[in-house]
């Protein structure tokens, strides 16, 4: 125990960071492989939980390809599990001088478990499209949690000012929004569609073609907003310029994939993308959000206006 203890992090190092990207990238291909279980109609692979037979914990060989596909999910739960244990571990020494590390890495911690049992009310719920939905939230805020945690790693717990106009950080907060909002929409939009993760899981009854078009439109929203983001981060040399362009390449291609999709049935292929891309979206949009203010030492841009004390963070 004593050398475990003496291997634990006591500042911010290699082991650290590692284990920070590891744990957003792993958060983000759980979701790919729960679209994965979900567009291969393997949700029901195993039919109950937390075993995956009445009888067994693991699939077996009768259960077929549906039973390898949501097990191995299962399975990469657990591994993100052993991950978020990880990076409390890698910081829990650092919780006096880096309390914004450690409860970071707690709360995304505790979002592993919880995921783990709206995960098993869904399956015992039939893959109810309600429950789905709550569970493809909860990734979202892990997502974000995870990107705050690679941040916080990177920039210390200094005295931070505002770095752009109090408009823009208005406006960065709105897009925020908006993209929460086309989130949920898309969450409706696809509990009615083909993809339910069974053949014979319920839908929403919603009108599918009429939620692609009400999708749509916050998505485009969220473009234009994205746009006046770039062009003014660019014109007053502000911080946010890189993640502003990155931004909206993501977008771009989200609008892509989602124009295709529509137009072409829906192929699982595609829609797997969009899922994927909705998180690295939300991920790339909360480190925008996060250099919005810069350390106090760092020099602001002239054309700003007059920077308030944002804080020790």
């Amino acid at each position: 125990m004593n050398r475990i203890t003496a291997w634990l992090p006591t500042r911010i190092d290699r082991r650290v960071r590692v284990i920070a990207w590891i744990y957003l990238a792993a958060q983000i291909l759980l979701v790919g492989t729960g679209g994965l279980v979900r567009l291969t109609s393997s949700g029901l692979g195993c039919p109950t939980w937390p075993k995956c037979t009445a009888d067994s914990v693991v699939n077996t060989p009768e259960m077929g390809i549906h039973g390898y596909i949501e097990f191995g999910n299962r399975l990469l739960g657990v591994a993100l599990g052993l991950v978020a244990i990880a990076a409390f571990l890698a910081v829990v020494r650092l919780r006096k001088e880096r309390p914004d590390l450690f409860w970071v890495a707690l709360l995304a911690g505790l979002g592993i478990p919880a995921q783990a049992v709206i995960g098993g009310i869904s399956v015992l719920a039939q893959l109810n499209p309600y429950v789905v939905g709550i569970h493809f939230v909860i990734s979202v805020i892990l997502v974000v949690l995870c990107t705050v945690f690679v941040h916080r790693v990177y920039t210390g717990r200094v005295p931070r000012t505002l770095a752009v106009p109090v408009w823009y950080r208005t406006l960065a907060y709105v897009t925020s929004a908006v993209v929460f909002v086309t989130i949920l929409v898309g969450i409706l939009t696809t509990g009615s569609g083909p993809h339910a993760g069974d053949a014979d899981a319920p839908r929403t009854g919603l009108d599918p073609e009429i939620l692609q078009h009400v999708h749509s439109w916050p998505a485009y929203v969220t473009v234009a907003l994205t746009v006046v983001l770039l062009v003014v981060a660019f014109s007053r040399a502000l911080p946010t310029q890189g993640w502003a362009l990155l931004l909206l390449l993501v977008e771009a291609m989200q609008v892509g994939v989602g124009l295709i999709q529509s137009n072409t049935g829906l192929p699982a292929g595609l829609v797997g993308i969009h899922m994927v891309l909705s998180c690295v979206l939300v991920a790339i949009l909360t480190a925008l959000v996060l250099n919005l203010s810069t350390p106090v030492d760092v020099r602001v841009s002239p054309r700003a206006t007059t920077p308030d004390l944002v804080g020790r963070r």
